[in-house]
């Protein structure tokens, strides 16, 4: 395969080579030449084909494609769980086009190889990986930064990649060394917002490398902690128990609204119906009226401790 053709690149995220002729400085680059890519990622013109489809809706999907436009910014073809086709408005930034790729595309990408996306950010705490998930806007990202602060490791920001292993163990693959952090979060943390790239032009959610506590290796999924926001002045903590840990794990799957137009609803339950009796759930609801990352941070290690880990920041 001849890399350099197109000004093409290998890099690796999500435990994928992917070759591209878009750059994605995120992500680490192979140094020499590898022999094979597991996704290629191209540019091509797809106006036609996009404006032949009857339905006009945003996203058109089955089980091994989806295709989607974003005004103004690209119309994406994501097929066979291998190849991203991109064709990029007119003057479009790349960093608008990554934002897509690294995201939805990816999403897409692994829910048709059959690995599942959740929606959060996980951490490597003493061999073992711990999955934050919840809504945007929920704080993920940031206890996940709290959490850095005590030492712990980044295994994924944003998309969450969880396969089994040849136990049926839930593993969960690293991403890529980067968090994304609202301008509220830097600002409590005591960080600098202009040492750090925005993540889109004139945005107040900024791009953190994190490369010195990135973790490079596949890890068994321990727990799923659910971060939810709350008019209430007060942190409330449970376990979650039963089929709600299903609804759970539906609900914040990365772009859930893929499994049932892409005819994935029976693969998500038999994925999940493999986790929920194999790790711990808890919900924490978070007041939305102060600051509440390093409690929370505290109640995530103490839950840790009490299942017999003796936790080391």
């Amino acid at each position: 395969m001849d890399t350099n053709k197109l000004n093409k690149k290998i890099y690796k995220a999500f435990g994928l080579n992917i070759l591209t002729e878009i750059p994605l400085p995120e992500l680490d680059l192979y140094k020499s030449i590898f022999p094979y890519a597991d996704i290629s990622i191209k540019k091509e013109r797809l106006d036609e084909k996009w404006n032949s489809l009857l339905d006009k809706q945003l996203f058109h999907l089955s089980i091994n494609s989806c295709m989607f436009q974003v005004p103004q910014i690209a119309i994406f073809l994501i097929q066979n769980g291998n190849e991203i086709i991109v064709s990029p408005h007119e003057g479009v930034a790349d960093d608008h086009i990554r934002l897509y790729l690294l995201g939805t595309c990816m999403g897409a990408i692994l829910m048709q190889r059959r690995i599942l996306p959740l929606h959060g950010s996980a951490i490597a705490i003493n061999g073992k990986a711990y999955a934050i998930v919840g809504d945007s806007g929920a704080g993920k990202s940031t206890t996940a930064s709290a959490l850095l602060r005590h030492g712990y490791q980044l295994i994924s920001d944003d998309v969450i990649p969880v396969s089994f292993n040849e136990q049926n163990i839930p593993m969960v693959t690293p991403a890529y060394p980067q968090q994304k952090l609202w301008q509220e979060s830097i600002d409590e943390f005591g960080m600098e917002s202009s040492n750090f790239r925005p993540i889109i032009d004139r945005e107040t959610k900024f791009a953190i490398p994190v490369d010195s506590q990135f973790c490079d290796k596949q890890l068994p999924l321990a727990g799923v902690f659910e971060l939810m926001k709350t008019e209430d002045e007060k942190l409330q903590f449970s376990s979650v128990t039963g089929l709600e840990r299903f609804h759970l794990l539906f609900q914040h799957t990365y772009r859930n609204f893929f499994i049932p137009r892409a005819g994935l609803m029976d693969w998500h339950f038999q994925t999940s119906a493999k986790m929920v009796n194999k790790m711990s759930f808890y919900r924490i609801q978070r007041p939305t009226s102060h600051f509440t990352a390093n409690e929370i941070t505290d109640f995530i290690l103490t839950s840790i401790e009490r299942k017999g880990e003796v936790v080391n920041g």
